[in-house]
């Protein structure tokens, strides 16, 4: 997702602008210069080396290629695991997922200059006659605007740019007339009625076949689309309009940012995820880099590259002025709210913000990419991949990775403008990294688990659009490409559109509305391309100066948690933590309410409120049938008033709850279908939506691993009945800390303490005959929250949604079953710190013997005199507004 170079193409004059847009308008000139100035700190890599390297690239395009043409062709994707294609309708739906899926042979059409990009001409030209006699743009399926733009639209445009290069060399593809083009302009008529609205947005999905709203369309009643989604148009748009002349397709994609542009918040000059495409308000008000915005950012300084607008460029330096003022929090990236960007969002990002430092090296804030790109090399060595998502801890959020392209983009970019021999090894290890864990004997399959090398059979189009593209220009040197890369742009899709059409067919209004918003300065374009001598200093240790300190960045995030424990038992007990004494911005404090069941929540004047919820859903489990839960029950009698078991995977999970409440369940249990996971490897997450309104959801979900699920299967085979207890707080929770080092300065050994157990179930269960309660400790998964598995992130999408709740369950400990999972909740989920539990537990039996006024874990503080000097806050936080909770 980020630019290509600059220059000018086809000798064209680059525009006359003031002098400080000029160099930005050209951006190779400005990496060009920024290479030859960085000193490479790494030892240099050879010449024979890189094209070994560039060799292996060659290879593994050709081994998912090949297994492409041969196992899937003409369906839109491959499956890498079961050797077939992925024909949409013929496999189980995967939500939005399959919206980019039209059957008009995606991967080939998405990889159209990547062939001519690694010198497959030959390829190429035998690529471009099948899209020209198999392709067929008119079918009755609804697709992603936004997919069916950068991938198909822009693949289209993307091969018609080198067709036309090659057949002006004279030895490839003199036959060619447009063809390609003129599916491109048919393409973009297609999509034209979705910009059917009155603010100028465009409907997320449309027919192909029929359009918006007509009955056979099965589309054009959604209300939002995501701000990536409206606003990842104009280039693939406006180059349609240079090639062709017909200036529509510029006009609509022109207005959409227009619109997007005035609706920002005023204040703090951000834009939310979600916008209301009739009404323009935002539906999701938190804002980021990540899913959901990127490339709309993205968009805003590329089309000023590509079309010689400064509106654009204008636009684009008063948001990045209030990202780097409120999201960047060096090296992570953390979305806020737009209304109050000084309170973070949310505690994780997003694998897709990793196109983010190549976007800098565009915009030549260099430092800041190298912190966030060395950020995420830390992340990657330490799962081998990029997590889906990560917690600012560093730890796996969503373990998924569908080989995304965003970091190795970076990675190229960052190459391009330091000379840095250090950005080769990592490409280097990316490479490795595909080979050993994603290759398979089909091609390459995306990880559905990063932590436990586990694969999912998917091989997304963009793979083979963008990864192998970046990879291989990496190592590639000037006179290994036939056609010079400077005169051309990269798409979000990573498509290559010339830069000579900045001069072509300049027919369009350009009038500057940015000013009509804002009032600019010169302070907006500080750091566009500036002089290289101030991205680089005399000093030649200069990148890797940045990049040190962020070395351990990751290997340390853990420990931190120790230290301060071991610290006070060398220096005794610390004073304990008083209501009065608690600080919201104290990450220690904060952990500790964590572990108590509390959450913090900010209100509207700038106060925080303490809140612990207590809701429990008891009562005998059932199976439903079909098992997966994707469609309506077959037996509702079984399930009615029961809490229904379901097992994971083929749907969403907030259409599992649906189905089953329907049927009359009061609660619902997902089971893993991934055999043999088990909460002792694999870190908790939660659940989520489908991507729409899941208020209709009143019923509680919980999701369990394999090895924890078999617990209850079990004892439904052996019991007639059983019966479990849902909770948003565990029944006893000193059951999950048990045996856990609670240091003393948690505790106010001088404050009054109760103990807040309840009765133990073991009671029950003994006048129980043919009953029994079953207990695990488990993290509950709401409805309303993203799982790693059903709802992945797409190209850029409107699918992802926050985790805003940590709440936990249990259910009731009972004589028959242990609890797996009671000693993690100081544990890293993801490994690094396995001996933790261990040393924690040795250190407290030392200390209660040698210091009996000491209590771990045996005592929790009543929640209700931590909330003691909150309580005149109550009132306020129920009327808090739904999107600030």
């Amino acid at each position: 997702m980020s630019e290509a170079g600059g220059g000018r193409g086809s000798g064209s004059p680059v525009p006359q602008r003031a002098p400080w847009s000029l160099v930005a308008a050209t951006a190779a000139l400005c990496l060009v210069s920024a290479t030859s100035v960085g000193t490479a700190v790494a030892a240099p890599m050879s010449r024979e080396e890189k094209q070994k390297l560039g060799n292996q690239v060659l290879e593994m395009f050709d081994h998912a290629y090949g297994n492409y043409m041969e196992h899937a062709y003409p369906a839109d994707e491959l499956m890498p695991l079961t050797c077939r294609g992925r024909v949409r309708g013929q496999e189980p739906s995967r939500g939005d997922v399959d919206d980019a899926l039209g059957k008009f042979s995606l991967t080939l059409i998405d990889s159209l200059d990547t062939l001519v990009v690694l010198n497959k001409t030959k390829e190429f030209e035998e690529a471009v006659r099948k899209v020209l006699r198999d392709v067929n743009l008119d079918n009755d399926v609804v697709v992603s605007v936004f997919e069916t733009n950068i991938r198909v639209l822009g693949g289209l445009l993307g091969g018609h740019s080198l067709a036309i290069m090659l057949k002006e060399k004279g030895e490839y593809m003199q036959w060619y007339n447009d063809e390609l083009l003129q599916m491109a302009k048919q393409l973009g008529y297609k999509l034209l009625p979705a910009f059917n609205t009155t603010s100028g947005l465009p409907y997320p999905r449309i027919n192909l076949k029929f359009g918006i709203r007509k009955p056979e369309a099965r589309t054009g009643t959604e209300t939002d689309t995501c701000t990536a989604c409206a606003g990842t148009l104009i280039l693939e748009f406006a180059a349609l309009s240079r090639f062709t002349g017909a200036t529509i397709f510029e006009e609509y994609a022109r207005k959409a940012l227009d619109f997007l542009w005035e609706k920002r918040q005023r204040s703090s000059n951000l834009v939310g995820v979600t916008i209301n495409i009739h009404t323009g308000d935002w539906v999701r008000k938190d804002s980021g880099v990540g899913a959901g915005i990127d490339s709309y950012y993205e968009y805003l300084l590329k089309a000023y590259v590509l079309l010689g607008d400064d509106s654009f460029l204008e636009r684009f330096n008063t948001h990045y002025d209030a990202i780097m003022r409120y999201i960047s929090q060096p090296p992570l990236l953390l979305d806020v709210h737009i209304h109050k960007p000084m309170l973070n969002a949310r505690t994780w990002m997003d694998a897709l913000l990793a196109f983010f430092p190549g976007l800098q090296v565009l915009k030549g804030d260099i430092r800041p990419a190298i912190e966030t790109h060395e950020m995420l090399y830390q992340v990657i060595k330490k799962h081998n991949f990029l997590p889906e998502a990560f917690t600012t801890d560093f730890r796996v959020h969503w373990a998924q990775h569908p080989l995304r392209p965003e970091f190795a983009e970076s990675t190229y970019f960052l190459y391009k403008a330091t000379g840095d021999p250090y950005y080769l090894e990592v490409g280097k290890t990316l490479i490795e990294n595909l080979n050993k864990y994603a290759r398979v004997p089909c091609g390459f399959a995306a990880m559905k688990d990063v932590r436990t090398g586990s694969h999912e059979d998917r091989m997304d189009s963009f793979f083979l659009a963008e990864m192998f593209k970046y990879l291989y220009l990496l190592f590639a040197d000037k006179e290994d490409i036939i056609f010079d890369i400077e005169d051309y742009i990269f798409t979000t899709e990573a498509h290559l559109l010339p830069l000579w059409l900045s001069t072509t067919n300049q027919s369009i209004s350009k009038k500057n509305t940015t000013s009509e918003y804002t009032e600019l300065d010169d302070s907006n374009f500080d750091w566009t391309c500036p002089n290289t001598q101030i991205l680089f200093p005399n000093d030649p240790l200069y990148a890797q100066s940045i990049r040190e300190p962020l070395k351990n960045v990751v290997d340390k995030s853990c420990p931190r948690g120790i230290s301060r424990v071991e610290e006070s038992f060398r220096s005794g007990a610390k004073p304990p933590l008083r209501a009065r004494d608690f600080m919201a911005t104290n990450p220690e404090h904060l952990e500790i309410l964590k572990k108590m069941g509390v959450s913090l929540i900010h209100l509207k004047d700038g106060r925080v409120q303490l809140v612990q919820h207590a809701i429990q859903t008891r009562g005998f489990v059932a199976s439903s049938k079909p098992y997966n839960g994707c469609s309506e029950l077959t037996n509702p009698e079984a399930v009615m008033g029961k809490i229904a078991l379901i097992q994971r995977g083929q749907c969403m999970f907030a259409e599992k709850a649906r189905n089953i409440q329907n049927a009359g369940a009061i609660g619902g249990i997902v089971i893993d279908d991934n055999e043999g996971s088990s909460s002792d490897t694999a870190p908790l997450f939660q659940m989520a939506g489908d991507g729409k309104d899941t208020d209709d959801i009143k019923i509680p979900m919980l999701f369990l691993f394999s090895k924890e699920g078999s617990i209850i299967l079990d004892a439904i085979r052996e019991y007639e009945e059983v019966e479990v207890l849902l909770s948003d707080k565990a029944k006893d929770r000193a059951a999950i800390l048990k045996g856990k080092m609670i240091p003393s300065y948690i505790i106010n050994s001088n404050l009054e303490m109760e103990n807040e157990e309840q009765p133990s179930s073991e009671n029950d269960s003994q006048n129980q005959s043919a009953e029994q309660i079953i207990s695990i400790s488990q993290a509950v998964d709401l409805v309303d929250q993203e799982s790693p598995e059903e709802s992945s992130l797409n190209s850029h999408p409107e699918s992802l949604s926050p985790a805003d709740s940590d709440n936990a369950a249990s259910l009731s400990p009972s004589e028959q079953t242990s609890n797996p999972t009671e000693d993690r909740e100081t544990t890293s989920l993801d490994g690094e710190c396995t001996d933790l539990d261990n040393q924690l537990q040795e250190q407290s039996e030392t200390e209660e013997d040698s210091n009996p006024n000491v209590s771990w874990g045996k005592k929790v503080q009543p929640i209700d005199s931590i909330l003691a000097d909150w309580n005149e806050d109550i009132e306020a936080f129920e009327m808090m507004e739904k999107d600030e909770l």
